[in-house]
């Protein structure tokens, strides 16, 4: 008798904590990279908060969300950089009808092109403005994509320019790809995603809008993003 790869019954008790359509509307939701209480994701599911209870305990228990309590508030959130880009990984590989499926209201379109337009991925940009940014760096050598995704000297020396300080000591990659969902592309992520993404949004250069992950560039982020990277605000349309 063949012996079981002992690894087969972990990946198959991970893909059951996914394979739920309110678990799964759960990790969706908390990409934004913000912890929610339990009511908050209870409404966006759809489902009784005692129903959502059982979910997150079970998500909880598997690793993939950490939790803490404030009061009567229970809190959630990714349990670390690994979930989001698991999450986001698997719905860049939706088919294209899940993912494009006609809006139902106006509202729905408005949403869905804004967050085609930018948003966050957990803590870094995505969207046509994370694939614009990505691509500028690469233009201009400062980031490379030819053996996987990793910062030049030139694009270290960047960012220190920019004012965008990057945390090299962590154990995290500076760099990483990650396959954009809307644009079936990789965008930047790593640490130095996360640090520009927080740049972005501390100097103003983009905001968020509505309740979801997306984000607006500003009047003043469209001048630093031209200054700095040569992106002109039609390629963020």
């Amino acid at each position: 008798m063949t012996a079981k790869d002992p690894q087969a019954a972990g990946l198959a008790a991970l893909a059951s904590l996914i394979a739920d359509e309110t678990r799964a509307a759960c990790l969706l939701a908390l990409l934004d990279g913000r912890a929610w209480t339990a009511g908050e994701l209870a409404r966006r599911a759809g489902v009784a908060p005692s129903t959502l209870s059982e979910h997150l305990d079970r998500l909880v228990t598997g690793g993939l969300l950490a939790q803490e309590r404030q009061g009567r508030h229970r809190y959630v959130r990714l349990a670390d950089a690994r979930v989001a880009e698991l999450v986001e990984g698997l719905t860049a590989h939706l088919p294209p009808a899940a993912v494009r499926r006609p809006p139902r209201s106006l509202r729905e379109s408005s949403a869905g092109s804004a967050m085609a337009r930018g948003r966050t991925c957990y803590d870094h940009l995505a969207g046509r403005l994370g694939i614009a940014v990505t691509d500028a760096l690469t233009l201009r050598g400062l980031l490379r994509q030819d053996t996987g995704f990793a910062l030049t000297e030139a694009g270290v020396e960047w960012f220190g320019t920019a004012g965008i300080a990057l945390d090299v000591s962590g154990r995290r990659p500076l760099a990483r790809a990650c396959l954009d969902w809307t644009e079936r592309r990789p965008h930047l992520a790593g640490a130095a995603g996360a640090a520009l993404c927080r740049h972005a949004l501390d100097a103003g250069w983009c905001v968020r809008i509505g309740s979801e992950r997306a984000v607006k560039v500003t009047p003043s982020g469209e001048r630093e993003l031209s200054v700095l990277l040569g992106i002109s605000p039609e390629e963020l349309c």
